[in-house]
């Protein structure tokens, strides 16, 4: 943990999940942490419009267009808490939890990073 900011530390995977403010569609990003840094391996979205269209490479499976971005291993993901919206959705080895349960509630920004 950090002052001002919290940070959060990665070991494995994690989906990190959440409902687009304006469509309520779900959207779900699948992270590994490797020693590279975190890697994108898939994103799931629900639906399309207000700015989150799914990649152009997605499929629809299932009711959700999934796509395998090929975006750089990132050294951290910085989450934004307004409290305007729900709360982000932290999925570990199929148990999920609202970010509120990881965090303490004013927690913002959360920087996930992996272990060291």
């Amino acid at each position: 943990m950090a002052t001002g900011a919290t940070v959060v530390r990665l070991a494995a995977a994690i989906t990190l999940a959440w409902a687009h403010s304006v469509q309520k569609s779900a959207w779900q990003e699948d992270w590994r942490a490797t020693s590279d840094g975190l890697v994108l391996a898939e994103v799931r979205v629900q639906g399309s419009g207000a700015g989150m269209e799914p990649p152009e490479d997605a499929v629809l499976k299932d009711g959700f267009y999934v796509a395998h971005p090929t975006l750089a291993p990132q050294r951290e993901v910085i989450l934004r808490r307004s409290g305007a919206t729900a709360d982000w959705q932290v999925c570990i080895a199929g148990t999920c939890h609202s970010m509120a349960e990881l965090v303490p509630p004013d927690a913002d920004p959360v920087t996930l990073t992996i272990c060291e």
